[in-house]
């Protein structure tokens, strides 16, 4: 039979034929696109020609082709519903596709074609985004080594395989231990919770076979228990295997992987003439150095721990007013957090879910989309890879733009977290193709999925990405979508959860799920005046994770990272009962890839253009100004990364921002001052 991940395209849209793709397809799949991948690269640099833009740089565009289809389609399914014998392909293809990838880059001979044309390109009438290719392309070259020494490549290709062994061992010791813990509670552990976290935990422990409801690590189910729990011994005990993750001892512990990672990274910068990984992470980004970078984050964590100090002691006030004595807790601040927001703004989150249900918030999500870029969304009956999933084309005017896949519901197949990817991105060189994006979330699956409004601020965020990956308008595909510097990416993303707080969205599309009536206008004004609350706390954990990731990367390597993070943690009078967002062993945006290493600031980086981008939107005339959209629509989401980052923003708002609109939206601007 033949392979279908090798068969040519035969569903609508050529979309993956999902229906038909057994575990044992993948490895003969990815043997055979190694080969053709192989061949083609050898071809390229081995050509008698002189090297030219057309027979070295866009032939490579197009050279793994068959590579990049298959590794879509594995990688995609390994993080949204893993198999162990995905995860045993996963472990055994790191080291393989990363001495492919050394192999490529560290070709003298396709190295030398590569120069070769970058030495000429004067004299090649290149348009401006074939500059930027080659611009990058050669870039890339370098960055990964071509220029080093025979011995100094051969350390190079085999640092790169066992950082690739190690990003994946990471992650799936993570999901081990996110998939095996759970709590068993009783009914009567039940008490205090609003229904529908009854009904979750509940569904929880239908799904793992026990005989009564469970707490689980994921986060949709976890942190309202947190909140609603008046359990302090279940609080505390939950909240400490969530924190746990990837430090349990064992088989999973993921603290030895950090350290190795960490002195991979840092030996690779040297190899490649930079101080330390920093250095070399940040040469391409926005912020260029890593002063940039705790400058942004220092004027932030001032006025942000000052706000949480002082939540803190009224926290702490709370819980001694219920007869407990001594110090606020971690799995206290949410319980009193939670009570603290009821007191103060009247707002009770289990009153607002029953307006946010997921089927609601897409609809917002696809709304909005709608009146800014006049985008249009039509269900899809199509074989997917999980019965949760489900697709829809996209079109404008009447012209197919993508297909965008949402998979919403946590299961224990499923990494943590939300994230965008894609099966197929745009492009136009080398035959034109229009992306397959996908959502992948972890919310709790419910008759109706009701949604917290972090739940909904997640999809919004998610399409976000999506928006930019489908709107990708440029020639090759190795710049379209989110092929952008890692501290511009999630500008889109951040961005685009602005809309759900319009008060004309919400008023349109949160609406009770049995009645159908709008949520009424006191709540919504009260959620919307609730929006800062709490972001003492919020932005304490968020930049605690990112100061420690910048200094796990400056300088020296630390030999024990656990007790630099507390070295760290220490020296910013971390308060004591807010933790990091991410410590050390479930850190997957550092230690799982590599994508965020050194880069984990990159979310704040772009909060200061989102926070900009839609204050344009409000000076302009409005949430849905056509004018401002379609600068958006030009400038950001259809550009990919075939101009600067810098460049790009200009364009759209006609200056770089401060970072005075960031610490407003998050109502620390009076704290700052």
């Amino acid at each position: 039979m033949t392979n279908p991940l090798l068969a040519p395209p035969a569903l609508p849209f050529d979309l993956p034929p999902f229906a038909e793709i057994r575990d044992e397809d993948f490895a003969p799949a990815f043997e055979v696109a190694l080969q053709e991948a192989r061949a083609t690269i050898a071809a390229i640099a081995g050509n008698p020609e002189p090297a030219t833009f057309a027979n070295t740089i866009e032939a490579m565009e197009t050279a793994e082709d068959r590579l990049e289809h298959v590794a879509g389609v594995f990688f995609n399914l390994v993080g949204a519903d893993s198999t162990p014998a995905r995860e045993a392909l996963q472990r055994d293809l790191a080291p393989k596709l990363a001495a492919y990838s050394s192999e490529r880059v560290l070709n003298p001979a396709l190295f030398a074609r590569v120069e070769a044309v970058w030495q000429a390109r004067d004299g090649l009438d290149l348009t401006p985004e074939q500059v930027r290719l080659l611009e990058l392309t050669r870039r890339g070259f370098v960055r990964a080594g071509a220029a080093l020494a025979p011995d100094q490549a051969e350390r190079m290709k085999a640092l790169n395989e066992r950082a690739a062994v190690l990003g994946t061992q990471f992650s799936q010791n993570l999901l081990a231990d996110e998939r095996d813990w759970f709590m068993d509670l009783t009914e009567a552990d039940l008490d205090g919770l609003p229904e529908f976290v009854r009904t979750a935990a509940r569904d929880a422990g239908a799904e793992r076979g026990r005989p009564g409801p469970v707490i689980t690590l994921g986060r949709s189910l976890i942190v309202p228990f947190l909140q609603f729990s008046p359990r302090r011994d279940l609080r505390e005990r939950a909240f400490r295997a969530w924190v746990a993750r990837g430090e349990n001892g064992g088989a999973t512990d993921n603290r030895g992987i950090a350290a190795e990672t960490l002195a991979i990274r840092h030996e690779r910068a040297q190899l490649l003439g930079y101080a330390d990984f920093a250095a070399y992470k940040l040469e391409t980004e926005m912020a260029r150095d890593a002063g940039k970078v705790r400058d942004l984050l220092m004027r932030v964590w001032s006025p942000a721990r000052a706000r949480a100090e002082a939540d803190a002691a009224v926290l702490t006030a709370m819980m001694h007013d219920d007869g407990l004595n001594g110090d606020l807790e971690p799995w206290d601040w949410r319980y009193y957090s939670e009570k603290r927001r009821k007191a103060e703004h009247d707002l009770d989150e289990a009153a607002l879910k029953p307006y946010l249900s997921l089927d609601a918030m897409i609809a917002a999500a696809f709304d909005c989309a709608n009146r800014l870029f006049r985008l249009e969304f039509r269900a899809l009956d199509v074989p997917l890879y999980h019965p949760d999933a489900r697709a829809w084309e996209v079109t404008r005017g009447g012209t197919h733009v993508a297909v965008f896949i949402g998979d919403y519901f946590a299961r224990p197949s499923k990494r943590s977290g939300a994230w965008m990817s894609s099966f197929r991105g745009q492009r136009v060189f080398g035959g034109a193709e229009r992306p397959v994006i996908v959502n992948v979330c972890n919310f709790v699956k419910g008759t109706p999925a009701l949604l917290s409004w972090d739940d909904a601020r997640t999809l919004f965020h998610e399409f976000g990405h999506a928006l930019h990956g489908m709107l990708s308008d440029v020639t090759y595909g190795s710049l379209s979508g989110t092929n952008v510097a890692r501290d511009f990416v999630e500008l889109p993303s951040q961005l685009y959860e602005h809309w759900l707080s319009v008060p004309e969205v919400l008023d349109a599309h949160a609406r009770h799920w049995q009645t159908g009536a709008p949520m009424p206008a006191d709540l919504r004004d009260r959620l919307l005046a609730a929006q800062t609350y709490d972001q003492g706390f919020a932005t304490v954990e968020y930049v605690a994770s990112a100061l420690v990731d910048m200094a796990f990367h400056e300088g020296a390597p630390p030999v024990d990272p656990m007790a630099k993070q507390a070295e760290v943690l220490a020296g910013l009078g971390m308060p004591r009962a807010i933790v990091m967002r991410h410590a050390t062993p479930h850190f997957g945006h550092v230690f799982s890839g590599g994508g965020y290493a050194a880069g984990y600031y990159s979310y704040m980086w772009s909060e200061v253009m989102d926070a900009d981008a839609f204050e344009a939107f409000e000076e302009a005339g409005g949430p849905f100004d056509p004018g401002m959209a379609a600068k958006l629509h030009e400038f950001i989401l259809s550009r990919g990364g075939s101009v600067e980052a810098d460049d790009l923003y200009i364009a759209f708002r006609g200056r770089m921002p401060g970072p005075e609109a960031l610490l407003k939206g998050r109502g620390l601007l009076e704290v700052a001052a």
